[in-house]
């Protein structure tokens, strides 16, 4: 073969890499005082069409930060099902809402004092990223993940404004809590967590918030009118059969069961581990695509 064909053909296959880009960006929080950063996957056509795309939020766990998903390789994940075409192009935006050292820095995506970032994330975060970038910005085209504390705060957004997301795919959701700091298993109806646990005010007040907004005890709590429309938002439980948060998301799929609320459990081998959240993630992008409006 000809270095001219040789050449034809490079030129060629590499012409046709799909390439989706993540890019930095961030935004200065009222709510927060401070600036909070983002990570967002562009589709490999963005930047060639005007097109508007569905959005997807990625929320990452306890002692992450905006940056992790790339630890999970979300990019090469997305960008082979979207070449694939077994998802269409979408959004991804993954919010910062912590860091590496619970003890010192705030995490979590609940309201607590000094640290709003649930009404952060509603009445700031997402109007500025949905008016910045090209999404379709509605309930048939939006949906939230994320993993651990992050699956926490799907699961908890999602029941909040059911009115916003189609879809909820909770990774390991850090769901219910436990009386013990390290291991164990976190039960849903154990006691409230105590200062003495934990090495700081910061780090307890994560943990406080991830115990008061368990979803357990809030769809006891449910009226009709929400129970309702809790059942217009499609849920996904992923969970490890050797994860020590087995146990809570059993507990929330069954509660879900008692509620008539629809939701897909699936309890597959692994820990609660990077390994396991860069493989559900592809269970999860087809999941979130098959949910949204076409």
């Amino acid at each position: 073969m000809s270095k001219s064909v040789l050449l034809l053909c490079f030129v060629v296959i590499t012409t046709n890499i799909y390439a989706g880009k993540i890019v930095t960006d961030s935004i200065n929080s009222t709510v927060l005082k401070s600036w909070v950063k983002y990570n967002i996957y562009l589709p490999d056509s963005y930047a060639k069409t005007s097109d508007k795309y569905p959005a997807l939020y990625l929320l990452h766990g306890l002692h992450g930060g905006y940056y992790s998903w790339e630890k999970y390789r979300l990019n090469l994940v997305a960008d082979l099902k979207m070449r694939n075409q077994e998802v269409r192009e979408m959004v991804i935006i993954m919010p910062n809402a912590g860091g590496p050292y619970s003890d010192k820095v705030r995490n979590g995506y609940f309201d607590v004092d000094g640290w709003k970032y649930e009404t952060f994330f509603f009445e700031e975060f997402m109007p500025h990223v949905e008016k910045k970038y090209r999404v379709i910005g509605d309930k048939g085209h939006r949906a939230v993940s994320g993993l651990s504390m992050g699956g926490s705060g799907t699961i908890t957004y999602g029941m909040h404004h059911p009115e916003l997301f189609s879809a909820c795919y909770n990774m390991s959701g850090w769901v219910g809590m436990s009386d013990k700091t390290q291991g164990g298993i976190y039960k849903t109806d154990c006691p409230e967590p105590e200062r003495k646990d934990f090495k700081s005010d910061i780090q307890y007040a994560t943990s406080k918030s991830v115990y008061d907004n368990r979803p357990v005890p809030y769809l006891a709590k449910a009226s009709k009118e929400k129970l309702a429309a809790l059942r217009t938002v499609k849920w996904y439980i992923d969970v490890g059969d050797d994860d020590f948060l087995l146990e809570p998301n059993v507990d929330l799929f069954l509660a879900m069961r008692k509620y008539n609320i629809k939701c897909e459990l699936r309890v597959q081998d692994g820990i609660h581990n990077q390994e396991y959240w860069y493989k559900a993630l592809y269970t999860m992008l087809p999941f979130v695509d098959r949910c949204m409006d076409k």
